[in-house]
């Protein structure tokens, strides 16, 4: 999880503070300081981590905080809005041309995960109804097109190309012109990057939002980076004024400062960050909602987001029918599964639930959670038909041959059982079609 190591930290030295009740100046110094050291061991630049702690330290030492009933929930109130402030405030959203047609240039270095980050973008927008094609731009690298090609092909976009050609500018031009053509609205334009910042990349990046004019320049930035990343971010905004950026990778980073800082020396938006390898791991970003997850409020809009575009109202009706005539089998229940996963796991759904982030959950073993998911999956696989329609037919000798099947012991079908005891149980409560309407996430979820 991005953000990990500072959560823990930060939610640690706010415990404290919770339980000593009245604050001292003294107290609210010891906590600023364990703040500071917590921004800095999660990789926030220098500079903008002394700034935070002197804005936090000023409005805590306020009379309205000391004098409180509550003053360890102010202190934490305050640090929220400065950790929203700090990464952006209000979420920004992406801007599209109001002429109807937006050209997007993709800028970043070599191995931000750019070429992916295309066409998990192109994802996205075809989830939010809008026609891109993608353009590849980058002459230089090896297999560079043949990569792009088959992002596109992933994700069911059209790549424009011309092999002949090694002026980036007149292909995007082209790819421009063809895609107005076409009827698409969006071209998503991948340019070549390098291993650093030098003067020919810049002049050919500037060359292309010249001659191109792009509506949007997005900054894709690699969040295990750290500060390299902040520099990087820098020097492209001084060169192109870019009016995004997308960091990828914060799955994998468990620090996270390089998004905090990227905002704040460039003064432009992150506007997605990557979660993952698949296609569809590019999330907005929301920075009150990521500040609540970080100080472990949890980030129930999100997971309720995330719940509904995985939510299909024709199943959920069907198994609303199914439990009125008490026919909830073990595949709606393997089904329901499913569901969580694409949610992104157990991990993320837990990680977005309210005061369920790893301090609070030492022992929720989400690891060993998503391996029982995989075993009950096995489990029921191993079923015939007829058993995972009607459970009730299990009896011991069946069960042994199904855990012979899974090579799981028996214990473990016999676990699954209960399982899909306590689901079917559960589902009864909100088997009620307005008890269901009324809440969404759960509309969502079963």
């Amino acid at each position: 999880m991005a953000f990990e190591s500072l959560s823990d930290k930060l939610q640690g030295t706010f415990k404290v503070l919770k339980n000593k009740g009245v604050l001292t100046e003294k107290d609210v110094d010891e906590a600023m300081r364990q703040v500071k050291l917590a921004l800095l061991e999660a990789d926030v630049n220098f500079k903008v981590v002394k700034e935070f702690v002197a804005d936090v330290k000023e409005k805590c030492l306020g009379e309205e905080v000391m004098k409180s009933l509550t003053p360890a929930q102010q202190v934490i109130k305050i640090v929220n809005g400065e950790l929203t402030d700090l990464m952006g405030g209000e979420g920004a959203k992406l801007e599209y041309d109001p002429a109807g047609f937006t050209v997007i240039m993709m800028a970043g270095l070599q191995g931000t995960g750019k070429t992916t980050t295309c066409g998990k973008l192109a994802n996205f927008l075809k989830e939010s109804g809008k026609k891109p094609m993608l353009c590849a731009c980058d002459v230089y690298r090896p297999a560079a097109i043949d990569q792009l090609e088959v992002v596109g092909k992933a994700v069911n976009t059209p790549v424009y190309t011309d092999r002949k050609s090694k002026d980036p500018v007149k292909i995007a031009k082209a790819a421009k012109k063809e895609a107005e053509l076409k009827g698409f609205n969006v071209l998503i334009v991948d340019t070549a990057g390098r291993l650093q910042i030098d003067e020919e990349l810049m002049a050919e990046l500037e060359n292309i939002k010249d001659k191109v004019k792009p509506y949007q320049i997005l900054l894709v930035v690699d969040a295990l980076t750290g500060q390299d990343a902040v520099n990087a971010a820098k020097g492209f905004n001084e060169r192109l004024a870019i009016d995004g950026i997308i960091m990828t990778k914060m799955d994998g980073d468990a620090r996270g400062g390089a998004a905090l800082s990227a905002r704040k020396v460039t003064g432009k938006p992150i506007l997605f960050m990557g979660t993952g390898e698949k296609y569809d791991a590019l999330e907005a970003f929301h920075p009150d909602r990521m500040a609540s997850r970080i100080l472990g409020m949890g980030d129930m809009l999100s997971l309720i987001e995330s719940a509904e575009k995985n939510y299909d109202e024709a199943k959920a009706e069907k198994q609303l029918e199914r439990l009125k005539k008490n026919q909830f089998t073990l595949e709606d229940f393997l089904e329901q599964m499913g569901q969580v996963q694409e949610m992104g796991g157990l991990g993320k759904v837990l990680d977005m639930m309210p005061g369920m982030n790893k301090a609070q959950m030492k022992d929720v073993d989400v690891e060993k959670g998503e391996k029982e998911f995989d075993q009950m999956k096995s489990i029921i696989y191993s079923m015939t038909k007829a058993e995972r329609q009607d459970p009730n037919i299990l009896n011991a000798s069946r069960r042994k041959r199904i855990a012979a099947g899974c090579g799981q012991p028996v214990s473990k079908v016999n676990n699954l059982i209960r399982k899909y005891e306590d689901a079917k149980k559960m589902m009864k409560q909100f088997s009620n079609p307005k008890a269901m309407k009324r809440n969404r996430m759960l509309r969502g979820m079963f």
